[in-house]
């Protein structure tokens, strides 16, 4: 045996030895940051991964088997009109108004259908960085300069990251296209106004069963809030209408997915979550049972599940674990952060920068959290370059992102946002 070839798997086993000969347990820090991971892990999979995730993978599977190539490739992709591609890319990706883990599965989809990387990247910050809500609760709460800022900042951002993404991968992308270009692209399809109304309907459940509660008891925010559950059983059922009037979905299909929800509903009207789950299995059911392309379209959801939610409830797990939850410390502690961003200095902001891209902020989570911050003694700047990085990046975003485009081009991604948003935070903490 050559013990030249063996040395990566000896060092490797040393490694984990010497990791678990040294493992602190029993450390107050070290044993409440295992409890703080998997709190989170807990939390996540309670709040986001049934009405935020599995949404979006029905998503990104109907974009998948319904969206043809050639009409990606005509709006949003790398021989696209600049404006239109990059217009399209950040719109569509702010009107989501999800997580940075939520757009994931869409911008996976996209990007397989053909997308360019400058607008599918686009469309990846835009959706957790431009979201109005969160815009108008950081000008209402941190005051309107950093409101303000922090909308400029974000749609700049998406459009000129989408742009160098482009740049810099130039050669790669036209190589891409030209492949692309010489696969034809099959004929038929959906009329393009049916297939509008089937992705409206799905995003308005997204959208909806994920409204969050305004902190004023009134106003059109708490109005949609109050009838969030009405409004998501309203665009459920328009799915289900056009399942069965356009695509075809047999009416028994149909009737699996229909009928357990409203028994359920009527029978838990105050845990909208068992109805919920209850119509998620039903038309997993009903759609493997109608076969044809609707059974295509809940294999393709199934694949980028299997692909996704891994990945991400790992980085949840890590996340958790070095970084906590709100007011929950981890490994790192919560002193250290508010002691590295104090004043305007460039360390200040970049370290702002780069614990917002690892962070994990849950939508509008980033506004309480960094309220704190702020009286904790925290900068304007690095303030900004927090909003700016933290809500569009994360570390189980990262990894997924990874896993869609390779190392190259998400370190390149990752790397754009954290100096573009040190770099902002540096000039508006100077001006203001």
């Amino acid at each position: 045996m050559s013990w030249r070839r063996e040395w990566k798997a000896l060092t490797l086993m040393t490694g984990v030895f010497l990791l678990a000969f040294y493992l602190p347990v029993g450390a107050v820090r070290f044993d409440r940051a295992i409890l703080e991971a998997f709190h989170l892990v807990k939390w996540y999979a309670r709040e986001h991964v049934l009405l935020c995730l599995i949404p979006a993978f029905f998503i990104a599977g109907a974009i998948a088997v319904f969206v043809r190539q050639g009409a990606v490739m005509r709006y949003l992709g790398v021989r696209a009109n600049k404006v239109l591609a990059y217009g399209v890319a950040s719109v569509s990706g702010s009107v989501l108004a999800v997580c940075s883990c939520t757009i994931l599965p869409l911008f996976a989809g996209i990007y397989r259908m053909g997308a360019g990387l400058g607008p599918a990247c686009a469309f990846l910050y835009a959706g957790p960085a431009i979201n109005v809500l969160a815009i108008i609760l950081t000008a209402r709460i941190l005051g309107l300069e950093l409101g303000v800022a922090r909308a400029v900042g974000a749609i700049v951002f998406s459009i000129v990251i989408g742009l160098l993404m482009h740049g810099i991968f130039r050669k790669e992308e036209e190589e891409k296209a030209t492949a692309a270009a010489a696969i034809a692209d099959p004929e038929g399809g959906h009329p393009l106004g049916r297939s509008a109304l089937y992705f409206a309907s799905m995003v308005a459940v997204l959208v909806f069963a994920n409204w969050g509660r305004p902190e004023e008891a009134s106003g059109l925010w708490h109005v949609v809030h109050a009838l969030k559950w009405w409004l998501t059983s309203a665009a459920a059922l328009t799915l289900a209408g056009i399942l069965v009037t356009w695509f075809r979905l047999p009416l028994t299909a149909a009737a699996l997915l229909i009928l357990p929800v409203a028994v359920l509903g009527l029978a838990f009207p105050q845990q909208p979550m068992i109805p919920f789950a209850a119509a998620v299995v039903g038309l997993s059911v009903a759609l493997q049972r109608a076969g044809g392309e609707l059974a295509e379209w809940l294999a393709s959801s199934w694949i980028f599940a299997k692909q996704i939610l891994p990945l991400l409830l790992f980085g949840v797990l890590i996340a958790g674990a070095l970084l906590g939850r709100p007011e929950h410390e981890g490994l790192i502690p919560s002193s250290w952060v508010a002691g590295a961003v104090g004043g305007n200095s460039l360390g200040a902001n970049l370290f702002a920068s780069v614990a917002g891209a690892l962070m994990y902020f849950a939508t509008l989570t980033e506004v309480p959290i960094l309220q704190g911050l702020i009286g904790s003694g925290m900068g304007k700047g690095p303030a900004l370059a927090l909003l700016l990085a933290g809500p569009a990046l994360s570390l189980p975003n990262m990894l997924v992102i990874r896993s869609v485009m390779g190392t190259r081009k998400t370190l390149v991604f990752v790397l754009l946002v954290v100096v573009m948003a040190t770099v902002s935070g540096l000039i508006y903490g100077a001006l203001f």
